[in-house]
């Protein structure tokens, strides 16, 4: 092993905790994007001693993007001495709401038992802190090396990532010949390496209806009453056929190498559009879903789409008054890269060096940023790779192990050793 290499991440564990820390406390929660900016700019900064040339890119004109919510992200290039390949470390900085139910400040930093505490220390600002060490140290230890290393921090990946990776990627920042080579520190486990995701088809479906007086609903046609019929054969049909669809993708956890369907929101009617105010004494006219379907690699998104269609066209033929109109509003086809990719060999020896065994190749229940990378920058030697455990996030007292930053760190640096240099050990 690199030994130079590794001693230089062990001897950086406090800035790694400190960096991780200071990174939860820019409370950069979406919706709707709070302190993107100034989180972006700490990045930058640091970044920017370092010597790397910064970039601050707005995402004009994407969803939510605002002056008062700006979709800022941060893009920082080191060159090497000589010309050679580009590995781009792309994190996401924006986190979900905290929620209830936390016996910490989910926005303090809060270093004990050795974890850091906070929302976005698994989800993955543990992993952006770990990149940028890996990075740091490489540099120090080989100030010769050829071509170059990026670091990102984007937006709003956990709403689609349409303001900051797909965003870039359509302005060529994940594109040949700028970058060859992504690796994504998303919390798969330390020991993973996630080659891919499930695809995922968003839609809005809603159910037409006739205004009318409460107190005499005969008069007008309950648009609530057809989506409950919509609900009722999606449960009776479609969750039963969804069930038995099993892929041979090794997608964590067990249950998700399954077809899947959410419900992720349901409204309706008069009363909604003035809360919190008093109910409306209406029929309500209109009422919509939003389904989240996440598919799999042995399926077609016409037929995923068709599934749902086809209950809907019944029950407009067979449901007196029922109509509907359904809304795309994100389509991802299914991604696994191939194991035998650059990126995935390079992090597999590192992996191997660190933990002495294999790595586990696994594809995700649900997409990340990766899906921007190949569609639109047409880059596919991307992967995630991060510390973190994936059941932590999005939850209550979320953290990070700082042990596990540290060997990811030393995971990634090895990474670029093989990447750039061609070798991981002298």
């Amino acid at each position: 092993m690199n030994e130079k290499l590794l001693k230089t991440i062990e001897d950086r564990v406090d800035d790694l905790v400190e960096l991780t820390a200071d990174l939860i406390r820019f409370p950069t929660i979406n919706p709707p994007g709070e302190a993107y900016r100034p989180c972006a700019e700490y990045i930058g900064e640091r970044l920017r001693k370092r010597g790397f040339g910064v970039e601050y890119i707005r995402g004009e004109g994407t969803p939510g993007d605002s002056d008062r919510y700006p979709r800022t992200n941060v893009v920082a290039r080191f060159d090497g001495r000589t010309p050679g390949p580009t590995v781009h470390f792309n994190s996401h900085i924006d986190v979900v709401e905290a929620g209830d139910g936390w016996t910490v400040d989910p926005f303090g930093g809060v270093v004990k038992d050795g974890r850091v505490y906070g929302r976005g220390t698994c989800d993955m600002k543990g992993g952006l802190a770990a990149s940028i060490i890996a990075a740091e140290a490489f540099m120090d230890v080989y100030p010769d090396f050829p071509g170059a290393i990026e670091i990102s921090g984007t937006v709003d990946e956990e709403s689609g990532g349409f303001g900051g990776v797909a965003f870039l990627a359509g302005k060529g920042y994940f594109s040949k010949p700028r970058v060859d080579h992504v690796i994504i520190p998303e919390p798969l486990n330390k020991d993973r390496i996630c080659l891919g995701h499930r695809g995922v088809w968003w839609a809005e479906i809603e159910t037409k209806g006739e205004i009318a007086h409460g107190s005499m609903p005969f008069l007008g046609d309950c648009a609530v009453r057809h989506m409950g019929a919509v609900l009722a054969a999606f449960e009776e049909e479609l969750f039963p056929a969804l069930d038995k669809k099993r892929t041979s993708m090794p997608v964590v956890p067990e249950g998700a190498r399954r077809s899947t369907m959410n419900i992720n929101s349901i409204h309706g009617g008069q009363t909604e559009d003035f809360r919190p105010g008093l109910p409306s004494p209406n029929v309500p006219d209109w009422c919509r879903v939003t389904i989240d379907r996440r598919f799999l690699l042995e399926e077609k998104l016409d037929d995923v789409k068709g599934e749902v269609t086809t209950i809907l066209d019944r029950l407009k033929r067979e449901r007196p008054k029922f109509d509907y109109e359904i809304r795309d509003i994100m389509e991802v086809q299914p991604i696994m890269t191939k194991r035998d990719a650059p990126v995935v060999k390079a992090v597999a020896r590192g992996i191997q060096e660190i933990f002495d065994r294999e790595p586990e190749y696994v594809i995700s229940p649900g997409t990340y940023d990766q899906k921007h990378v190949a569609r639109i920058g047409h880059i596919y030697d991307c992967i995630a790779y991060g510390p973190g455990i994936l059941d932590l996030a999005h939850r209550p007292d979320e953290w990070v192990g700082i042990e596990d930053m540290v060997q990811s760190a030393k995971v990634m640096a090895i990474g670029l050793d093989l990447l750039l240099c061609g070798k991981a050990a002298r």
